[in-house]
């Protein structure tokens, strides 16, 4: 029997270290033995799962309901623009008001159809129409099975960034730090190694995770990596949204009144390496969008 290191099969599952330990610690893994103050794993020992997620069998059941939808006839063009309109204007709005955006809904819509709205900064105009532009980019290239890539993502940011010319689609030289966050991003020489491991590794767990666990794991890393000065979240949630079309389901809108929960997954993943609770929100909001399309079709 060959074994591994924690640290391996934290690299293997795409989990911390320290969640590893804990899984070990908890007898969850089969045939772990201990040396000392190592865990030594069997090399083909199955990676568990969270004991809500393996009950209920939500993650399986997402993939079960986009190949039933997509076996059921296609939207017509009047279902697909009111849906999409719909969901770019929601979306648009609750992404930027994430990240301190100060325009409402209804003021989003108005700026998207290029109304100025009256003591509302340019800033906040422009953040709306380069997240719409983004958005109809990542719809475009998805349209196209373009591979996700560092180019792609640079694109993406770019569109975000559209009031930065300086910003816009660069990697950031210089170290931040998020405030009361319990991870700090790379050093600058690192963000370009870590994002073409990133990339890779997502790849990879094509073959070993259900689709919305493998983005909703891309989403917490990338954020982790914090490779832009700015615009981070929404161009992460535009990636995962790509991600998320480009495999057959929907887009999601993380919404404003949710975002306590969303910073909350984040603090989970990298305090404890628990990444269940990014995945079970992000589970939920496809789940729902589902929903939202076999309503349109089950009612025409």
């Amino acid at each position: 029997m060959e074994y591994i290191k924690a640290s391996k099969a934290a690299e293997k599952w795409g989990i911390s270290p320290r969640r590893v330990r804990v899984l070990c610690a908890e007898g969850k893994i089969d045939g772990v033995i201990r040396k000392g103050k190592l865990y030594m794993i069997p090399e083909n020992a199955v990676k568990p799962m969270d004991g809500r997620l393996s009950r209920t069998g939500v993650l399986l059941e997402l993939e079960k309901k986009r190949d039933r939808l997509s076996k059921m006839r296609p939207l017509t063009q009047g279902e697909v623009e009111r849906l999409a309109q719909e969901f770019m204007i929601e979306f648009t709005y609750n992404s930027n008001a994430i990240e301190g955006n100060t325009l409402t809904l209804k003021e989003t819509a108005l700026a998207l159809e290029g109304m100025t709205i009256d003591q509302k900064p340019l800033k906040d105009h422009l953040e709306a129409v380069g997240h719409r532009d983004a958005f109809l980019y990542v719809q475009e290239i998805a349209k196209n099975e373009v591979d996700l890539s560092e180019y792609v993502i640079k694109n993406i940011h770019s569109l975000v960034l559209m009031n930065r010319p300086e910003d816009k689609g660069q990697y950031r030289r210089i170290p931040v730090r998020i405030m009361g966050a319990y991870t700090e991003p790379v050093q600058p020489y690192l963000i370009e190694p870590k994002m073409a491991e990133l990339i890779a590794t997502n790849e990879a767990r094509k073959n070993e995770m259900t689709t919305v666990e493998r983005i909703a794991r891309f989403h917490l890393e990338f954020e982790g990596i914090h490779p832009f000065i700015d615009g981070n979240g929404r161009t992460g949630r535009l990636i995962l949204n790509l991600e998320l079309i480009r495999n057959g389901f929907p887009p999601i809108n993380v919404k404003f009144a949710d975002r306590k929960r969303y910073y909350e997954a984040f603090d989970a993943f990298y305090r404890d390496g628990d990444a269940d609770k990014m995945i079970e929100l992000i589970a939920e909001y496809v789940d729902e969008r589902l929903d939202e399309y076999f309503d349109v079709l089950d009612n025409a």
